[in-house]
């Protein structure tokens, strides 16, 4: 098999993305959308005053910074990041690096771990020549296309403001415009190496993405999938977010395990099911999600694996005792608690609460939090959610047990509703509307308030004007997601007087966890990521292989089973004449019929005609050897002589002259031997030595 690292990624957000050629099946792993690079862009302003028009005389016209400036002022621009150095033009969508030099037509399968890794799909699945197979499981691909429509809904703000582009190719991409920007923003356009320039795209349609829903093959947990009767694919819960999973490949050359960024803490989605990728010949480790987790890398010096030195095989349930003798469940809980304090203490002080975000499990989390805090202290702040998806995202997420823990299982057993937003709904004590400028919102609009919406990029979305309504107001609260850089997010708002709550929310294995899992996994080979060799080291004997990867690096890895399986009907079976070779470990049947692949599985159907099998002449195994060969002519009476030739076009070995009793000629090659004689009884006995010294079936 051969693997490519297209991207690492950036954490939940940012899925990482792979290509993975296997048995002949090329297959893209996850397809995300680089959200982040929004922050480029400049939201729409408050009124025409906040454009740089000033800049420039072209400027005007192009609806973008700096067009035609002296080197002088282009100087003088690229040291200053401020408000009006974003871009302001409709923005663009940033793709995974490389992704867009792949032909579409190459692709076989798509895989999709979770609804963040669905986000660029309509990019590939409109583009001419794609005929690729999509799996995902039912709850990303509903999760998956409410976030892409409310995207589009979004973005029709902007689209609607700017006005249609005027050509294919926007001023903001030109050469001479990027080189005027700050070094800041034009890194994240152009990618460190300036290689991610050309996976800049203008967003899909609703109608791309209703087309890019109907070529989508759902799956539930475990179930099987074959694709061309050559691959068995299933997925398994990853615990992440709901739907969210990992896969198993089953070929008939092996079995590949995928590792997407899984979790241990089981709080709303169904736990980690790591027991299904037990035992595979490859398991590709790729949660890069550690990296971003810097309460593990200050921990990672003091956190010891038992038999450090040699890493033995540990059982399902001492993985288990280690996760739930952890204290992440605990330290996640902790963390709620003290954002819904944060909160509680901000409306008390008179202020609003701004909850940007697009964390499925962190609203529905901060929800129940910060509505029971209410609750508690006798305060009737209304809670807003507003979104183009919202009433249809909650009434999903009430009928679909099956992808929810256990402990959200067991309230649905209790007669209970799965989420707490059921009763807030019906009590009013949470409002549901589709748009900032709804009528809904704007006759039940109260401060305080607390109010979850989109984007966490701050870009596009009700949370630009909320915030713009609050960013001056010192009691009002911003609980903003981990971003990397916040000071870029928050540029277009300056001077922020408000408070900033920046929260980190895990969303893979943390780096004390990878050790225990790939010991009681136990595969035969791991394909590790480089960016985690120095944070994580495996002991000199251990029961796997590890091979690091790379972004945009190609990794061949032998993936071969030891043994193959062949399907036999009891009919056939019966039929065997078998025969065990000399000096060989090999017993062998002849047979006739027809092999067939099905659900990577090998399949005999036997020909019919039996009789036909018996007649056939025997086939021999390997070459003979010449000395036997010339001392079993000479005991029947045949004399001959050796002669040695490497003949390579002929592939012959040697040649056997005979002068008496018959004039007779045996060529040894490779793959046969040729004997000829004008005598048919001297061939008849020639052919009868051969026989005696080959195995013949």
């Amino acid at each position: 098999m051969k693997f490519t690292c297209l991207s690492k990624g950036r954490g939940f957000h940012l899925p990482s993305c792979h290509v993975l050629n296997f048995c002949g099946i090329r297959i893209l792993l996850d397809c995300p959308l680089d959200l982040s690079a929004l922050m480029t862009f400049s939201p729409v302003p408050n009124a025409f005053d906040t454009l740089p028009f000033e800049e420039t005389d072209n400027a005007e016209a192009d609806g973008f910074l700096g067009s035609k400036v002296g080197s002088d002022k282009r100087q003088k621009i690229e040291k200053l990041l401020d408000a009006k150095s974003l871009i302001f033009a409709e923005p663009w969508y940033k793709t995974v690096k490389s992704l867009h030099l792949w032909n579409a037509s190459f692709i076989d399968v798509i895989l999709v771990s979770s609804p963040m890794g669905i986000l660029g799909l309509p990019f590939i699945t409109r583009m001419k020549g794609f005929s690729a197979k999509i799996y995902v499981t039912e709850a990303s691909a509903r999760f998956g296309q409410l976030m892409m429509e409310d995207l589009v809904s979004m973005h029709a703000e902007l689209r609607q403001f700017y006005g249609p582009e005027k050509s294919d190719f926007p001023q903001w991409l030109r050469q001479e415009e990027l080189e005027i920007l700050p070094s800041v923003l034009r890194e994240i356009i152009l990618g460190k190496d300036g290689e991610e320039l050309g996976g800049w795209m203008p967003l899909y349609s609703a109608t791309d993405v209703k087309d890019c829903m109907l070529k989508i093959h759902t799956l539930k947990y475990a179930e099987e999938a074959c694709y061309n009767g050559t691959l068995v694919i299933k997925a398994f819960s990853s615990g992440v977010e709901i739907g969210s999973c990992n896969w198993t490949l089953n070929g008939p050359k092996g079995d590949i395990a995928y590792l997407s960024s899984s979790s241990f803490i089981y709080s709303h989605a169904m736990s980690f099911d790591y027991r299904s990728l037990h035992g595979t010949h490859v398991l590709i480790y790729s949660d890069f999600s550690s990296l971003c987790d810097t309460q593990d890398v200050e921990d990672v010096d003091n956190y010891s694996v038992p038999n450090a030195d040699k890493l033995l095989p540990m059982s399902f349930q001492d993985l288990d005792r280690f996760n739930l003798n952890s204290d992440e469940n605990l330290e996640e809980k902790e963390k709620l608690i003290f954002i819904s304090s944060c909160a509680i203490e901000c409306v008390k002080g008179g202020g609003s609460v701004l909850i940007p975000t697009n964390r499925l499990g962190t609203i529905l989390q901060l929800l129940e939090e910060i509505t029971t805090s209410l609750e508690a202290s006798a305060m009737k702040v209304p809670v807003y959610i507003v979104s183009s998806v919202a009433e249809e995202l909650l009434a999903f997420l009430n009928i679909i047990p099956e992808w929810l823990s256990k402990q959200r299982q067991e309230r649905l057993f209790a007669g209970e509703p799965l989420f707490a937003h059921v009763q807030l709904l019906n009590e009013k004590k949470i409002h549901v509307v589709p748009a900032i400028h709804s009528h809904k919102l704007l006759m039940n609009w109260q401060e305080p308030c607390v109010v979850f919406c989109a984007h966490w990029s701050l870009r596009i979305g009700p949370a630009v004007h909320l915030l713009r309504r609050w960013c001056g107001d010192p009691k009002s609260l911003l609980i903003l997601e981990d971003v990397q850089n916040p000071e870029l997010a928050l540029l277009p708002f300056q001077p922020v007087a408000m408070k900033v709550l920046q929260c980190v929310f895990p969303s893979g294995i943390g780096l004390q966890n990878i050790q225990p899992l790939l010991q009681t996994l136990q595969p035969k080979n791991v394909l590790f990521p480089e960016d985690l060799r120095l944070r994580t080291s495996f002991p000199s004997e251990k029961p796997f292989s590890v091979l690091h990867y790379t972004e945009a690096e190609i990794l061949k890895v032998s993936c071969r089973k030891n043994s193959r399986e062949l399907k036999i009907a009891t009919d056939l079976a019966s039929q065997f004449y078998r025969k065990t070779f000399k000096n060989q470990e090999i017993i062998i049947s002849r047979l006739k019929g027809e092999l067939l692949l099905e659900n990577a599985r090998h399949h005999l159907l036997l020909d019919n005609d039996t009789e036909h099998l018996r007649n056939m002449p025997l086939l021999h195994w390997g070459l003979p050897d010449s000395e036997k060969l010339l001392a079993a002519l000479s005991k029947v009476g045949i004399n001959a002589s050796l002669e040695i030739i490497s003949d390579t076009e002929s592939q012959t070995v040697c040649i056997v002259h005979s002068q008496d009793p018959c004039k007779a000629l045996i060529e040894i090659g490779t793959t046969s031997a040729v004997i000829t004689t004008a005598d048919e009884n001297v061939a008849s006995l020639i052919y009868k030595v051969v026989d005696n010294i080959l195995d013949g079936v």
